[in-house]
């Protein structure tokens, strides 16, 4: 079975080493699928990936998901599985030439039964993307790429259709508490030899601060059993107290580029289309406190005034303008307050697409049907020659003068604004 941490002649004593002196969560990492936590979707009995390791009928992959969710874990167990050379690289500091040595040395040492890893696979440019295609194709080595954004975006079309991509989840709080209780158990990796006592309470607040990320978890029990002092009793009791000066503030996961930005604010407005205003206030407490522009959020809300509120209140786009530009003037941190409002009032409000879906088939009918030309009774006739030559204005009625006379505006009979009950009822 090959050392994980043996590459390029690093001796393996060398190896243990570094990991004896690695934070927790580097020396719990998972020798086995059994070891393993979390990705139940993909690892769970008669899921893909474990039917294909099973098979050992793996192809290349890509693995995505934030920080923390196992994803170089995953690649080092399945590399132990498949009983494959690991040889790991880092998208930050790869280059073509380190892409060529790493697949001669598969060639060399495994006889092509290798896995190349390259964490942060995304920061690799076109070219050196376009280094691993050839071997990959012809299968030369197997690649194992690890990113937290999302390779739709960020990953060459050529290399994710010669990949599998699997989406990997953050850990829930049951599974963070099962893993720190498996390293205050584990006695040649854990802090099996230290007398720790874990308030339950205050492994739930580790968890839950952790928000689905196994190292920072790991790595927040191993500061607070280092910072508790032995009682009389000898034993280092870890509580609550103790868990919340260890991980302090919640970091939220969110780039504001990435896939956090447009999923949070999907949710909000779906949340508000909805009619909830409980969820649309939680998302947009997350996009506060992730730093988003109060801006952008601010003109989503004007958007949705008229697309999902519409003809239902007319109130609502005024409020969202007004909003915007109290956004504008004010500024942050006050500025939240006046978003909150707008944000309650859209939720609450009734509801009508009628005048976006009316504009939808209209636009549709002009870009997929024949055009209409507009009848020579609604032409301009100001100009010289346009009514008595052209024929324009002729029989047009002036409908202040003619209140309640039909007249025809299209050539030929159309229905695009359909009113709904709601707006019946305003």
């Amino acid at each position: 079975m090959n050392d994980l941490f043996q590459y390029e002649g690093v001796p393996k004593n060398r190896g243990q080493q570094q990991i004896a002196n690695a934070p927790l969560a580097t020396r719990m990492r998972p020798r086995s699928l059994e070891e393993y936590s979390g990705q139940r979707h993909l690892l769970g009995e008669g899921k893909l990936l474990r039917r294909a390791l099973e098979a050992d009928r793996l192809s290349s992959m890509i693995f995505y998901g934030p920080p923390g969710v196992g994803k170089t874990s995953l690649a080092q167990v399945i590399a132990l599985h498949t009983k494959s050379l690991f040889i790991p690289l880092s998208g930050v500091e790869g280059s073509v030439a380190e892409l060529r040595k790493a697949v001669a040395l598969s060639l060399q040492q495994a006889n092509g039964n290798a896995l190349l890893f390259i964490d942060e696979i995304h920061r690799l440019n076109k070219a050196q993307q376009d280094a691993l295609l050839p071997d990959i194709e012809k299968g030369t080595v197997r690649l194992i790429g690890a990113t937290t954004q999302n390779p739709c975006f960020s990953v060459i079309p050529p290399l994710l259709s010669r990949t599998q991509l699997f989406r990997l989840e953050p850990l829930s709080i049951e599974e963070l508490i099962l893993l720190q209780q498996t390293a205050l158990a584990d006695k040649e990796r854990g802090l099996g030899l230290l007398p720790v006592d874990l308030d339950p309470k205050a492994a739930e607040h580790l968890a839950l601060l952790s928000d689905g990320d196994a190292r920072k978890c790991l790595n927040a029990l191993e500061i607070a059993v280092s910072t508790t002092r032995f009682n009389e009793q000898g034993r280092l009791v870890v509580t609550v107290a103790i868990a919340e000066e260890s991980i302090q503030q919640k970091a939220v996961v969110y780039d504001r580029t990435g896939d956090a930005h447009y999923d949070v604010i999907s949710a909000f407005i779906k949340s508000i289309r909805g009619s909830d205003p409980d969820a649309a206030i939680y998302w947009l407490a997350t996009m506060l406190h992730a730093g988003e522009d109060p801006r952008f959020i601010a003109r989503r809300l004007v958007i949705l005034a008229s697309e999902d509120v519409g003809m239902a209140d007319p109130k609502a786009l005024p409020l969202a303008v007004a909003a915007k530009e109290a956004v504008d003037f004010i500024g942050l941190p006050e500025a939240r307050i006046t978003l909150a409002h707008a944000t309650v009032y859209l939720a609450t409000a009734l509801k009508s697409n009628s005048a976006y879906m009316a504009l939808e088939k209209a636009v549709r009918d002009v870009a997929e049907g024949r055009t209409l030309a507009v009848p020579k009774a609604l032409r301009d006739s100001h100009y010289a020659g346009a009514k008595n030559r052209l024929g324009h204005g002729h029989g047009y009625l002036y409908s202040h003068d003619f209140p309640g006379v039909k007249q025809e505006f299209l050539p030929e009979k159309r229905q695009y604004y359909v009113p709904t009950k709601v707006e019946g009822k305003s």
